[in-house]
């Protein structure tokens, strides 16, 4: 189950869980779409993977697997990027298909 993490890692924009920013890579690293965009460019600093569209947990309680029941983490990772290590990561995986890297 996803932890829902409530902060972009590089820059601790705030991302509840009915955010429509939140992108997340295959490991859950957390970042805003505007850091993946301008930033990032679609490579994760961590693992070199891709982001998607973080999905969010239901509010309404139509069935047992909503946020009350199964609430986000509070837990928050912040660790801006060292640009100069991602650099190497970026240039070896930037203009590939994450499905390809």
């Amino acid at each position: 189950m996803l932890e829902i993490r409530p902060i972009c890692e590089n820059c601790a924009k705030r991302l509840p869980n009915e955010s429509s920013e939140a992108m997340i890579c295959s490991f859950e690293c957390t970042f805003c779409a505007e850091c993946v965009t301008n930033i990032l460019d679609n490579v994760c600093p961590n693992c070199g993977g891709g982001f998607a569209l973080r999905p969010s947990r239901p509010t309404k309680d139509f069935t047992k697997y909503n946020v009350g029941n199964f609430p986000v983490t509070i837990k928050e990772v912040y660790k801006p990027v060292n640009m100069e290590k991602f650099k190497r990561l970026y240039e070896s995986n930037a203009g590939l298909n994450p499905r390809e890297r």
